[in-house]
């Protein structure tokens, strides 16, 4: 992992990365559910879910949402810090042995309402598939970042 300083005005609308794929196993579900307390049986009960709709345990949203947050994560960038998630929608399940793949997509870059000269917002759109191409969930990631200006001072 680098450490690369990239301001406001170095991310432009419409980049994209892609991340490799990874598998969600019965481990990574077992983990949430202790970490969270989230025991719910479309997680853990395999009988129960064999009766169910989908026939199968499913992950925890929060789960993968979490898994694809951090398969975007990548250079260390001092002037930039994660905001927070809007518009974040659990599209379809992810069950055990799926394997993901997630795209961030730069959408937008607003000012800082209040300090408009030294900070901005970066809005990445976070869209995550599974192997067949299904998208499973989407989120807005959104970065306050530092501007040049910053720098200068």
């Amino acid at each position: 992992m680098n450490t690369v300083d990239r301001y406001f005005e170095d991310y432009e609308i419409g980049e994209t990365r892609t991340s490799v794929g990874r598998t969600i196993t019965e481990t990574d579900i077992v983990l949430h559910a202790g970490q969270t307390g989230d025991f719910f049986p479309h997680h853990m009960d395999a009988e129960w879910t064999a009766t169910q709709p989908f026939g199968q345990r499913i992950a925890h949203g929060t789960l993968i949402m979490s898994v694809a947050v951090g398969m975007t994560a990548g250079d260390i960038n001092p002037q930039a810090m994660s905001y927070g998630y809007d518009r974040v929608r659990f599209i379809r399940p992810v069950f055990i042995g799926d394997t993901i793949t997630v795209t961030a997509e730069i959408t937008e870059k607003t000012d800082h309402t209040k300090r408009p000269d030294t900070l901005g917002y970066v809005h990445e759109k976070v869209s995550v598939v599974n192997q067949t191409g299904d998208t499973v969930l989407v989120l807005t990631h959104l970065y306050l970042s530092n501007k040049r200006a910053l720098a200068a001072d």
